[in-house]
């Protein structure tokens, strides 16, 4: 489910709702996680970095976990 749809979903439980002490817990939950919620800025360097990596994923160029491991465990043995 999109981000958008679950707000949206939320809206509605909420305007449908008429438990006062639900609502003032859910405020309350939302407000420290809001007040809690860190935004991280991310330097020309890493978005180029996350773009290529992106890039990779769309062109099939990645690893599986499994594929991942195995090479790890060759380079291991060496």
């Amino acid at each position: 489910m999109k981000t958008a749809e679950i707000r949206e979903k939320l809206i509605r439980e909420i305007n449908s709702s008429h438990n006062k002490n639900l609502l003032e817990e859910l405020y309350r939950y939302l407000d420290r996680e809001n007040k809690t919620q860190k935004t991280y800025n991310l330097s020309d360097e890493q978005k180029l970095a996350i773009e290529e990596a992106r890039e990779q994923v769309n062109n099939g160029d990645y690893l599986t976990s499994e594929e991942a491991s195995q090479e790890i465990d060759e380079w291991l043995k060496k």
